[in-house]
């Protein structure tokens, strides 16, 4: 996603986008605006979060534009990090990477209305070329882990549905309440004190507590338990398997990773389901699962790049197959890893 922009003269902002229709305007001085359903929000609430730490005196006249489909690749997060570093850059504003990160995550949670960590965001800002982010977003501790030599080559495939959905509108909001509830009632029956509902989290509940509890209490909120501790496990698995070279281990939990998030932390739409089930089962598929909560329109994959073209063929094939309507939007990308968020100057 690229963002072209200068900085005003004065405190207008006026944005483009060559994906979307219509322009925004605003006065970037003047308290934020109301939400207005489109894709503006981002840009004001990037505004909003901003303005709430420093006084904002200059605007920016921008275009901006996408090379990947918006839908599952964390869009939200890209634009609203982009929009904050233009506004910082403008104002004169100095913002280390994870500050970015904290106000991009803060619009989004507060003026979007998405209940989201900062998992995205951390990814965009701080992600660095053919390395791995290990993140923990009780602490905000993170470090970068080097790809070791000896692991294979390989290219991420991304495989767009040609569905888009908000995750706003989705059960994202409600698998967040969910786990918290999970929370609860492990505590509730553990004869444990509550904490107040935005303040509980099961990862400060041991697994123990989980396993005492979770034939007792409603069976989707055991689910979700299960997802949560297991992605748990798989992360700290995965960071060993990375470090090691391990890739054959590394998809493996990625495929288990999607295996739970349809079972057990039940999300995915039908179309992405399928995509997954076909690109599984493909030579030269090395692991992979729904991109971020899985309510979007993207699958991505680590593949090895001499079977690229027979996966895009036989994944094409197979999903019009079954949904013959997404003829005109389903598309495969194919991409490398490259460092995150930063500014080119010409």
């Amino acid at each position: 996603m690229d963002l072209w922009f200068t900085p005003s003269e004065n405190s207008q902002v006026h944005l483009e986008s060559l994906s979307f229709e219509g322009f925004v305007e605003f006065d970037i001085a003047t308290k934020t605006q109301i939400k207005q359903g489109q894709w503006g929000d981002y840009v004001r609430g990037a505004k909003y979060a901003l303005s709430k730490r420093f006084n904002l005196k200059y605007g920016i006249n921008g275009v901006l534009q996408g090379s990947l489909p918006v839908g599952g690749l964390s869009s939200s997060a890209a634009v609203l990090i982009a929009y904050v570093m233009a506004f910082a850059k403008a104002n004169g504003i100095s913002l280390k990477p994870f500050e970015v990160v904290l106000i991009a995550s803060e619009a989004e949670r507060e003026y979007i209305g998405l209940n989201n960590g900062l998992l995205d965001q951390a990814c965009i800002a701080l992600g660095q070329k053919n390395s791995l982010l290990f993140l923990d977003c009780d602490s905000n501790h993170y470090r970068i882990i080097n790809r070791n030599l000896s692991m294979p080559d390989f290219e991420i495939g991304i495989f767009f549905s040609g569905l888009t959905r908000s995750l706003v509108n989705s059960d994202y909001n409600l698998r967040v309440y969910e786990c918290k509830t999970t929370a609860w009632n492990i505590l509730a029956y553990a004869d444990q004190p509550l904490k107040t509902f935005d303040k509980t989290f099961l990862r400060d509940i041991p697994k123990e507590s989980f396993e005492k509890t979770r034939d007792i209490m409603p069976a989707r909120f055991s689910r979700r338990s299960e997802h949560f501790y297991s992605e748990y496990r798989r992360v700290r698995q995965g960071v060993t398997a990375w470090e090691t070279g391990n890739l054959q281990l590394f998809d493996k939990l990625s495929f288990d990773s999607c295996e739970s998030s349809i079972h057990n932390y039940e999300c995915g739409s039908p179309e992405l389901i399928a995509i997954y089930n076909i690109m599984h089962k493909l030579s030269g598929v090395y692991g992979g699962r729904f991109s971020g909560a899985g309510f979007k329109g993207a699958v991505i994959a680590l593949v090895d790049p001499a079977y690229k073209e027979s996966i895009e063929a036989e994944v094409t094939k197979q999903y019009l197959a079954q949904f013959p309507e997404y003829e005109m939007t389903f598309k495969t990308y194919w991409v490398k890893p490259d460092d995150g968020a930063r500014f080119i100057e010409n």
